[in-house]
Order: structure tokens, then C-alpha cells, then sequence
């Protein structure tokens, strides 16, 4: 294959936040959140340069060990080959470990945009091979998938290879997202599962995550049970106890409240007149914002929109 042959100009990819799990499905379901994070990618005469604005501005670094800078050039070897140089921009909105996904949105958001600044890379690098380049980075589906297709995400691996599909939420869902102070490492938060899980638990869970599917695309009025999980949110309590008894107090006044991903964010699902009034629920500690569902996933967006 002949190497690549690159677009002079820039192209602006934007990324959703996600959100894992939502209870019961476990590393499996995807839900995309209107929250983004944006990032514009040149190809230059040479060198790297990286310029970050917004979340992780003073942490991240900006060197070829950045994390999206790891996905584009990794999308550039599929695609046939490195450029001279690149000028990366981002803008991020994303909290950092907080369980939305910011890992996802900057891998998404390389590997789009190393297909979009390539000429002739949507060929070279179908929205397949997307998907599983993307696994192939995290390590798991669920947020990647959500994050590339938008919607609400099911996402699997069979033989090796992973798979999603996407559904449309019922638009009267308004997610809630509750977000502390401090993060949480995904590596603690899964350290602290358990190898096995009693079997009562994993016949309860089954049985809540098919619901979930009737009850974020048709029936939201059965998202309370359907939200229910025994897999992984109280064996996390050591990391985030605070986030735990959020999410049993929102339960017992009737909201559907779940760790967000491997936390510590708390997401509530809530039809659109309840939306502003859980928002209120929270108390001191955390900051509640009331967010949209997304539609669209990782998107090439023009510069100037």
C-alpha cells in the first residue's frame, strides 16, 4: 500500500462525554452526554506541537505520550504511515477521572481525526475498524462505542473483535450528572470487584439490564428498577463512599441514580420536568448539571461552527 497522502488543512473533531454501565450493564451499556470536548488537527512541515485549554490544562502533558496524541499516531500507522509534523489543539470540557469518559473522548477524537486529515481515510479506515482500533486503545467497548456512535450503546466482544450497536433514548430522559471535587482512578475503583459475584445477583442483574434497554428507548417510567445493580457499584464503596450514598439517597426518594462509569460522578436519569429539581438534590460537594442526551457521537465538525 502506498503511504498516505495528507489534507493541508486543519480539521475540527468534537467528542462526547459518556457515561458506562448505567447499573446493571455492566461493561456493556453506553449513554452519550452533551458535553464535548473539541480538538483541531493540522498536519505540519514537522515536529509536535500541543496546546490544551480548559480540563487538564495544568496536568497534561504535551509531548507524544499525551493520550490522544498516542491514538492519532497509532490511526496513522493503519492508515499507512506518519505525517512530517502535526499541530494538535484542544479544548476540553470533560472532567478528568471522574467517570464521563474523558479517556474515550480523547482516543475518539485521534483516531477520527487521523481518518479526516488523511485523504482517501474513511477507505482505509472504515467506521469498523474504528470501533476496534478504539477497544484496542481502552482496553473495553462500552464508552468508546458510546462515544463514536452517540445514542445509547450496547456494546460486546465476540472473538476477539468488538461490536456495538446503537439505540435511540426516549427523548423526555434529561441525564443529571453529579460531579465531586476529586477523582477516582478507574484502575482503583475495578481493583476493588470481586473475581466471582453469588449467583442471585448475576440472575438480578440480567434481568435489570434487559429492562433497561425497554426503559431508555420506550418506557422511562421503569427506570428505577431498571437501574438496579449488584455487580460492581457497592464492592466500589471504599473509593468513593460518598458517591454510593448519593446514589441510595437519590434511589430511595424514587430518582434513578447510578455510578457513572467507574465513578466518582453520580448520573441520574429523569424525565424533563423532574430534571431542575434533582439538580437541587446534591447538597454541598458537588457540582449538578443538568445535561442533553447526544445524537450525533465523534463528529468532523467545520473550523468555523
Amino acid at each position: 500500500m502506498a503511504g498516505p497522502a495528507f489534507r493541508a488543512a486543519a480539521v475540527r473533531v468534537r467528542t462526547p462525554a459518556t457515561s458506562a454501565n448505567l447499573g446493571p450493564g455492566f461493561d456493556a451499556f453506553g449513554l452519550s452526554l452533551g458535553l464535548y470536548d473539541d480538538v483541531v488537527v493540522r498536519v505540519a512541515d514537522s515536529g509536535l506541537h500541543v496546546d490544551i485549554a480548559g480540563e487538564g490544562a495544568e496536568t497534561l502533558p504535551r509531548d507524544e505520550t499525551h493520550l490522544l496524541v498516542r491514538s492519532l499516531r497509532t490511526a496513522f500507522e493503519l492508515l499507512g504511515g506518519q505525517p512530517r509534523g502535526l499541530e494538535v489543539v484542544c479544548a476540553n470540557r470533560i472532567p478528568h477521572g471522574r467517570g464521563l469518559g474523558s479517556s474515550s473522548a480523547a482516543i475518539c477524537a485521534g483516531i477520527v481525526a487521523a481518518r479526516a486529515v488523511t485523504i482517501g481515510g474513511d477507505v482505509r479506515l472504515d467506521d469498523a475498524a474504528l470501533l476496534e482500533l478504539a477497544t484496542e486503545i481502552e482496553g473495553h467497548p462500552d464508552n468508546v462505542a458510546a462515544c463514536l456512535l452517540g445514542g445509547f450503546t450496547v456494546a460486546w466482544m465476540d472473538g476477539g473483535a468488538a461490536r456495538a450497536i446503537r439505540m435511540k433514548p426516549a427523548d423526555s430522559i434529561v441525564p443529571v450528572v453529579f460531579v465531586p471535587g476529586s477523582p477516582v482512578l478507574t484502575e482503583t475503583a475495578r481493583g476493588l470487584l470481586p473475581r466471582t459475584v453469588p449467583h442471585v445477583d448475576a440472575a438480578v442483574n440480567a434481568g435489570r439490564a434487559a429492562l433497561l434497554v425497554e426503559a431508555l428507548t420506550r418506557r422511562p417510567e421503569l427506570l428505577l428498577p431498571a437501574t438496579e445493580d449488584r455487580l460492581h457499584q457497592d464492592y466500589r464503596t471504599p473509593a468513593m463512599p460518598q458517591s454510593v450514598a448519593l446514589v441510595n439517597r437519590l434511589r430511595a426518594d424514587g430518582v434513578p441514580a447510578v455510578v457513572s462509569g467507574a465513578g466518582p460522578t453520580v448520573l441520574a436519569l429523569v424525565e424533563d420536568g423532574a430534571a431542575d429539581k434533582v439538580a437541587r438534590l446534591a447538597g454541598e460537594g458537588w457540582a449538578a448539571n443538568r445535561l442533553s442526551l447526544d445524537a450525533a457521537g465523534t463528529s468532523v465538525l467545520p473550523l468555523g461552527s
